[in-house]
C-alpha cells in the first residue's frame, strides 16, 4: 500500500476514534448536553416506532443509554467515536459518556449509527456508570428473536443489557458492540 493510502487510513481512524466532537473552550457544555438529550429523544422515538415493546423495556429497566457515533471503514480496519447519555431510572439522573470502537474485516464506507443500551439490572448499570465498559469478544451478544423467528434487530448480552442499533435508514438487522469502549465524559458531568 502506498504511503499516501496509509496516511489517509491513519488520519481517518484518528478522526473517528479520537476526533469525535469534544467540548472546547468555545463550546458550551450545556448546549452539548441539550443536543445529546434531543438526540436521545429522537432515537427513542425511532426505536418505539420500529419495536413498540421497547417502550416497556425502557420504562421497566434499571436505566438506559443512547449513543450517537460516526464511523469509517477503509479496507481492513475501521473505527468510530461518539457521545451519549445514560439515564438512571431510579433517581432520574443523566450521565454523559463517550464511546469509541475499532472494527476489523474487509469493507469501505461511512456510517452514522445510534445505539440504545437497556440495563435490566441495577448492578450492571452502576458498574457501567462507575467504571465504563468495554464490549469485546467475551461480551458477545446474541440476536433476540420473537414469535416465529422474526428478529427484532435487538441483541442481548450475558450481563443483561438489551442492545438496539440504528442507522439513518432504520433498525439494523445486525448489530455489534464488540470492540467498543464506553467511559464518562469528564467535560460534561
Amino acid at each position: 500500500m502506498r504511503r499516501v493510502d496509509w496516511l489517509l487510513v491513519v488520519l481517518g481512524l484518528t478522526f473517528c476514534i479520537l476526533g469525535a466532537p469534544t467540548v472546547s473552550m468555545a463550546e458550551d457544555g450545556a448546549v452539548v448536553q441539550d443536543t445529546l438529550r434531543q438526540m436521545r429523544a429522537e432515537t427513542l422515538d425511532q426505536l418505539y416506532k420500529a419495536v413498540p415493546h421497547a417502550r416497556m423495556q425502557v420504562r421497566s429497566a434499571a436505566g438506559y443509554g443512547v449513543f450517537g457515533a460516526a464511523g469509517v471503514h477503509i479496507l481492513f480496519i475501521g473505527g468510530s467515536g461518539g457521545r451519549g447519555v445514560v439515564r438512571d431510572n431510579l433517581n432520574g439522573r443523566d450521565t454523559y459518556m463517550r464511546m469509541g470502537a475499532v472494527a476489523g474485516g474487509l469493507g469501505i464506507g461511512f456510517e452514522d449509527t445510534r445505539t440504545v443500551l437497556i440495563f435490566k439490572k441495577r448492578a450492571v448499570l452502576k458498574e457501567f456508570l462507575d467504571k465504563g465498559w468495554t464490549f469485546g469478544g467475551e461480551t458477545a451478544a446474541a440476536a433476540i428473536a420473537e414469535g416465529k423467528g422474526d428478529a427484532t434487530g435487538g441483541l442481548e448480552s450475558p450481563q443483561g443489557i438489551t442492545i438496539y442499533q440504528f442507522t439513518k435508514t432504520g433498525l439494523m438487522a445486525k448489530g455489534s458492540v464488540q470492540g467498543t469502549k464506553y467511559w464518562k465524559d469528564d467535560q460534561l458531568n
